[in-house]
Formats: C-alpha cells, structure tokens, sequence
C-alpha cells in the first residue's frame, strides 16, 4: 500500500516527461530549448521534489493546455468540412489537452494539499 502512495505521488512528474520527450521527438527538431528546458525542470524536480517548482510547474502547464485548447479549436475551424482529419485532430488533441490537465491536478495536490512530501529512496 505504501507502494503505491508513492507511486500515485511520482507518476504525474514521470508521465510529463514522457510527454515532453514524445513532443521532442515530434518536433523533428533536435535543438528545441523549450523541450530542453522542460525536460531539464522535470528532471530536476524528479530527483529534489520542491514544493514551489512543482506548483509552478504544474500551473503553467495548466495554463499552456488551455491556451492550446484556442489553438485546438482554431485549427479545427480551418476545416472546411467535418471530415476524418478533423475528427482525428480532435480526438487526439483533446486526448492530449484532457490529459495534460488532469496529471497537472494531481501535480498540484501533491504539492499543494499535501503536508508531507514522500521521498522516492528511504
């Protein structure tokens, strides 16, 4: 049980950065230094676990996804019709966005809410 408490505090970072290294890859651009910067602030917060870093964080991912939901429905107004590349886009962009939001929330209760901050090596 204990196990899986710590497990429930430390996936929201690793899956973020799960995310942030597919959106590198996706780029086809090596030098990104957003993704570099994410990743780097990700990482760090993996191994020191800061209260304020991790709220931070977690707020402005919070506010990107919701910019990118404007982006996301910006794009799907450019179709002249409904059709299956649209559908595609939506599905997997609010798959993403949804997604984005909700591991940010728990990033934010874990940090926020939270008293204790779990250590990953006892």
């Amino acid at each position: 049980m204990l196990r899986l408490k710590k497990f429930t505090f430390y996936a929201p970072e690793y899956l973020l950065l799960i995310s942030v290294l597919f959106y590198w890859i996706s780029s086809s651009n090596l030098v990104n230094p957003i993704a570099i910067a994410l990743c780097l602030l990700l990482f760090l917060q993996c191994i020191f676990r800061s209260r304020i870093v991790g709220l931070t964080v977690a707020t402005v991912l919070i506010l990107l996804s919701l910019y990118m939901v404007l982006a996301l429905v910006s794009e799907l107004r450019e179709f002249p019709s409904f059709n299956e590349d649209a559908q595609l886009l939506l599905w997997v962009g609010s798959l993403w966005l949804i997604s984005t939001l909700v591991i940010s929330g728990m990033m934010i209760y874990n940090y926020f809410f939270r008293k204790e901050i779990p250590r990953l090596i006892n």
